[in-house]
């Protein structure tokens, strides 16, 4: 039986190898639209990666779009933020066992930002962020993904000791104003908060 079987196949490559013998143009037809094809999808890929440069560059969020967002989505808009303002290999973390950090990045000066993002639905009318929350961001933020800028953003509000833990421990606070500045303009958020770590390379225009 395995005999016969091989036999088939065999009579069948060889009477494929005779039509083309007979056909020399199939080939080169067959490796012409290969190369079509493949063209084709390099050209696509280019395009969309174009066209996703685009859209980072010209994105935008008004609060009540940023309000109606699911967690999850509010950590890819803070993610597609940093990339429209310079961090192309921006990622989003967030999830079981992230550690404090809901997106990483490196911005254009080569420092490592590490952002924890807190959504409210109800905006300042929702509860407002706390030490608690703090106290596992800076616990982790630096001697764990190694950030030398660690953020906070909400679209809602802070505690007044939170404001005070942060400003003791070198953490840098987004709350609701400042995110409405950052998410609807164009200015980078490290043109938006103060006392920044130095760089640690020129940025690429300088």
């Amino acid at each position: 039986m395995l005999f016969l079987a091989l036999a088939v196949v065999w009579s069948l490559l060889v009477g494929a190898l005779r039509w083309l013998v007979a056909h020399p143009w199939v080939p080169v037809v067959l490796l012409l639209a290969l190369t079509a094809a493949v063209g084709v999808w390099v050209h696509r890929r280019r395009e969309t990666a174009r066209w996703d440069r685009v859209r980072e560059r010209g994105l935008r969020y008004e609060l009540p779009q940023i309000d109606v967002l699911h967690h999850r989505q509010f950590e890819e808009a803070v993610r597609d933020l940093m990339r429209r303002d310079g961090c192309p290999e921006a990622i989003q973390v967030g999830g079981a066992g992230d550690n404090g950090a809901d997106v990483k990045a490196t911005d254009p000066f080569g420092r490592r930002w590490v952002i924890q993002c807190k959504h409210r639905a109800a905006g300042l009318a929702g509860s407002a962020v706390g030490t608690p929350d703090l106290h596992v961001l800076n616990g982790t933020g630096r001697p764990v993904h190694h950030g030398d800028v660690v953020v906070l953003v909400t679209n809602g509000r802070f505690t007044t000791k939170a404001v005070d833990f942060a400003r003791s421990q070198r953490l840098h606070l987004v709350d609701r104003h400042l995110l409405a500045r950052w998410a609807a303009g164009s200015t980078p958020l490290w043109e938006l908060l103060s006392a920044l770590p130095s760089p640690r390379r020129p940025s690429p225009g300088s």
